[in-house]
Parts: C-alpha cells; structure tokens; sequence
C-alpha cells in the first residue's frame, strides 16, 4: 500500500454522498469490474493507496453541510480490506458520521466489518445504518477461487445475523452472476434461502454483473485458463 493527501473525500451531492477511502483491492475478486481501465489507475491495483486524510476531509465536509443525509462507502474498494486493519482509517470515519448526525451505507465482503458493530449501531439508533454484504458463491471451495483472499459466503451470513441481532437492516449483493459458474439454479437457490432466513431487507443484482471492460476482461481471462481451462472460449463465443 501506499499513501496519499487526497483532496477531497465525498462525492455526490444532495442526499447522494458517497466515499472512499481506499483505492484498489486486495481481496483478489478475479471479476472485480474496478480492475478496468476506465477508473484509470496509475498504480497496481493490489497497491492500495491509501488516503490518509480521509477522517480530517470528512469532518471538515460533514460540518459544512446542513441538510444530514445517508454517506454510502464501499461501491469502489471494500472499506475492510486487510490494511483497514492496522489503519483503522474507516471506523475513524464512522466515528466521524454518528458524531456529526449523519446516517451510513456501508458495503463489503469482509467479516472485519464485525469489529464495528458497535459503532454502527449507535449510528443505527440515531440516525440509519445500512450494512450491504455481497454474496456471489455458497459452495465455500469455488469461493476460494473467485474471491480468494477474503472470508467465506458462509462467515458474512453471519454477519448478516449479527446485524440483525442489533436491529441493523442489510441489503444482499447477489452478483455478479459468472455464465457456467455460479449461474447454477442450486447456488443462487442456496443464497437466497439464507437470506430470507437471516431477515435481509433486500436482494440487488444487476442483471449478470460482469462488464468484461478492458483491463478487467484480461485479469478475468487469465483466472479462467488457470482454474477453469477452456471456459475463456465460451466466454468469447457469447460475446461475438
């Protein structure tokens, strides 16, 4: 990882503000769409950059503003990815949201997110917290492929419980959606059950999900030859 002073730290306007204090992942997503070239990354996107101003940009953002609104976090990079845990950089932020009266919408696949239950729930009870947990694959071996370096399907379901618990409501993520494999009737079934089981409010999904946009259609090609050979050809005889 690598820091930065950003400039500013929401984007948006009106009651549609979002942040993001990390740049890149390394959760190792071999779909991840943010891998394309469009976002225009000048680093390797396993090198997070870091922005280590973000709680001092917040506080002086959220002060500014009259009108308190929901600040939604991790549509770009997960907010609990690894080095959020020696940084600590997106609970200095929550802080920041429940001190100033503003509610949060928070997405991840990360069981870290535990570590702030606490916070959430204040922000909860005060104003609104969102927790959006994305579910892709049941089956905890193929998870292992697809999502490699972040917690199981199984261990964010209870997350999802957790929340619950605390009265925090969740939204499921349920793509993207792989043609040949996790498009299976069984896995999504087995998704859905639970999170009609664990009480989520919601389901998204985007239609399949998976843009196949320059820069991501490489990184997700090269996954496909090492751990699914000859699926790449199938790939590309739908896209023609």
């Amino acid at each position: 990882m690598h820091f930065v002073d950003a400039k500013g730290i929401l984007t948006g306007s009106g009651g549609r503000l979002g942040m993001n204090i990390y740049r890149g992942c390394t959760h190792g997503c071999i779909y991840f769409d943010s891998r394309s070239n469009c976002y225009q990354f000048s680093h390797p996107f396993e090198d997070v950059e870091v922005k280590r101003n973000a709680p001092e940009l917040l506080e002086q953002a959220l002060r500014s503003k009259r009108r308190k609104c929901m600040i939604g976090t991790g549509a770009m990079s997960d907010p609990y990815m690894h080095c959020e845990e020696q940084l600590g950089l997106t609970r200095k932020c929550l802080e920041i949201i429940r001190d100033n009266g503003f509610g949060v919408a928070i997405q991840t696949k990360s069981d870290r997110i535990l570590r702030d239950i606490d916070i959430l729930d204040e922000i909860n009870r005060s104003t609104k917290c969102v927790v959006q947990m994305t579910l892709t694959i049941y089956d905890d071996k193929l998870c292992s492929i697809l999502e490699p370096n972040v917690c199981n399907t199984k261990q964010r379901i209870e997350v999802l419980e957790a929340m619950r618990e605390r009265g925090i409501p969740t939204i499921v993520w349920i793509t993207p959606i792989l043609p040949f494999i996790n498009d299976t009737k069984e896995n999504v079934s087995a998704i859905l059950n639970e999170c009609v089981r664990v009480g989520v409010k919601g389901v998204i999904d985007f239609g399949m999900g998976l843009t196949l946009r320059d820069g991501d259609r490489e990184y997700y090609y090269a996954a496909l030859d090492k751990h699914f050979p000859g699926l790449k050809e199938q790939y590309r005889a739908l896209c023609t």
